[in-house]
C-alpha cells in the first residue's frame, strides 16, 4: 500500500522532518532548467491532499500546463490581518550529485537530498506552521503559497500574485534563521556585434566582430571598477557586471562577422532594470562614437528588481521577536547576494523578508538541511503566523 492510499501524507502534521523527508523523495526538478525533467507536478499534488486535509481550502493554478503552483488558505473568523507564506516547490537538476539525491537520509542532525536547503525543509515548515497555528483559531486569513519555477523564471509566484494578496508575507528561503532584509536583483542582456566576413589573409577587408567584443570588455572592467568605487549598500555591498557567456567566428581563416554576448548585472536596491539598460546602452554608444563600423544590438532577456525591507514593517518586527524567543538570543539581519521570490512581493506591495532553514549545499554535489533548523522555523513561523493573524 503506497503512503497515498494508506493516508500517511495526512498524519504527518506535527513532523516536519517527516514531511521534508518526503517532500525530497519526490523529485521535482525545474524541466526549464534540464529538459525533460519532472517538474512540480507531483509534489504540488501530495501538498495539496495534506493541505485539504488540514482544514486548507486549496487552489490549484495552472497556467503553463504540467506546472502547477498550489494556494491553500485558512480563512480567520474574520477583522484580523492576513499572512503569505511563499515557498517553492522545484529544484536545481541532480546530475554530478554525490549519492541518492531523493534519499532523504537522516546523518548527524542532517537530511540530506537534492532540495532540502533550497527548499524542502522551508516548505515543510510553512505547511506544518500554518495547519499548527490556524488550528487554534485566528481572526486573518493564513495563505499558503508553494510556487513552481522559482528556480528559472518564477513563472509560479507571478501567476499566484494576478489572483491572491496578503497584508504581509514571509519567503522561507534558507537564510540560515538570519532574518534576510534585502538582496541584490539581476539583469540579463544579450548584446549582437554585427562585424562583416573577410578572408583571414586580408583581414584589412572585413570588419572582426569579435575585435569589437574586445573593446566592449574593456568597457565592461571599467564600468565595474566605476561601480565598486562607489557607496556600497550597508547589507549587499556593491553591484557587479560580468560577462557570462561569449560567441563568435566561424573558422581559423574567416574574420569573424558576428560575435554575441551574454551580459549579467546584479543591481542594489534604487537601481531599475530600465537603469542599468540605459547604463549599458550608454557605454555601447560612447565605443560607438570612437569606433569605425561598430554596430550593436542590446536586447533585455530577464531582469528582476532588488528587494529591501523595511526593519519597522509590523512583520519584520514580529518575526525578530519571534525568532529571539526560540533561539535565545536575536537572530542576525543579513543581506543576500541572490535573488528570490521575495523582489516579486516587495513589488507587488505586500511587506515581506525572508527567513529560512541552515544547511548548505544549494545547487551542489551534496545537499542537507539542518534538522534542529526546521524545528525552530516551523516555530518561529507558527508563532508570528498566530501573533500577526490574531
Amino acid at each position: 500500500m503506497t503512503d497515498e492510499q494508506s493516508g500517511a501524507w495526512i498524519g504527518v502534521v506535527d513532523d516536519p522532518i517527516d514531511l521534508m523527508r518526503r517532500f525530497i523523495g519526490i523529485d521535482s526538478v525545474n524541466p526549464d532548467l534540464v529538459p525533460g525533467a519532472a517538474g512540480e507536478a507531483a509534489i504540488a499534488d501530495r501538498c495539496a491532499r495534506w493541505l485539504a486535509g488540514h482544514g486548507f481550502e486549496v487552489h490549484r493554478l495552472e497556467e503553463r500546463p504540467g506546472r502547477p503552483s498550489i494556494v491553500a488558505i485558512f480563512r480567520g473568523s474574520g477583522g484580523g490581518r492576513s499572512l503569505m507564506l511563499n515557498g517553492h516547490l522545484d529544484t536545481v537538476g541532480v546530475a554530478g550529485y554525490s549519492g541518492d539525491p531523493f534519499s532523504g537520509e537522516r546523518s548527524g542532525g542532517r537530511v540530506l537530498g537534492r532540495g532540502a536547503f533550497d527548499m524542502k525543509g522551508g516548505v515543510a515548515a510553512i505547511l506544518v506552521a500554518a495547519a499548527r497555528a490556524s488550528a487554534a483559531g485566528l481572526s486573518g486569513d493564513v495563505l499558503v503559497t508553494l510556487v513552481a519555477d522559482e528556480e528559472f523564471g518564477s513563472l509560479g509566484t507571478m501567476e499566484v500574485l494576478r489572483g491572491f494578496r496578503a497584508d504581509a508575507a514571509i519567503v522561507a528561503e534558507p537564510s540560515e534563521l538570519c532574518l534576510t532584509l534585502a538582496h541584490r536583483g539581476f539583469a540579463w542582456f544579450e548584446l549582437e556585434l554585427t562585424g562583416l566576413a573577410a578572408h583571414g589573409s586580408q583581414p584589412e577587408r572585413g570588419i572582426d566582430a569579435i575585435a569589437h567584443a574586445g573593446l566592449v570588455l574593456r568597457a565592461l572592467d571599467g564600468l565595474r571598477e566605476q561601480i565598486e568605487a562607489g557607496p556600497g549598500h550597508p547589507l549587499l555591498g556593491h553591484g557587479t557586471v560580468r560577462v557570462s557567456k561569449i560567441r563568435g567566428g566561424t573558422d581559423a581563416a574567416t574574420v569573424a562577422a558576428a560575435c554575441t554576448l551574454t551580459i549579467e548585472r546584479r543591481t542594489l536596491p534604487g537601481e531599475t532594470p530600465d537603469d542599468v539598460e540605459a547604463e549599458l546602452q550608454g557605454l555601447l554608444t560612447v565605443i560607438a562614437q570612437r569606433t569605425a563600423d561598430f554596430r550593436f544590438r542590446l536586447t533585455r532577456l530577464v531582469a528582476r528588481a532588488a528587494f529591501e525591507a523595511d526593519p519597522d514593517w509590523p512583520i519584520v518586527r514580529l518575526v525578530r521577536a519571534e525568532a529571539g524567543r526560540v533561539l535565545g538570543h536575536p537572530p542576525a539581519t543579513r543581506g543576500e547576494p541572490f535573488w528570490t521570490d521575495a523582489g516579486l512581493l516587495h513589488e507587488a506591495g505586500i511587506p515581506c523578508l525572508v527567513i529560512g532553514v541552515a544547511g548548505g549545499g544549494a545547487h551542489a554535489d551534496v545537499e542537507w538541511a539542518e534538522e534542529a533548523s526546521v524545528l525552530q522555523l516551523t516555530e518561529i513561523l507558527a508563532g508570528t503566523i498566530a501573533g500577526f493573524c490574531a
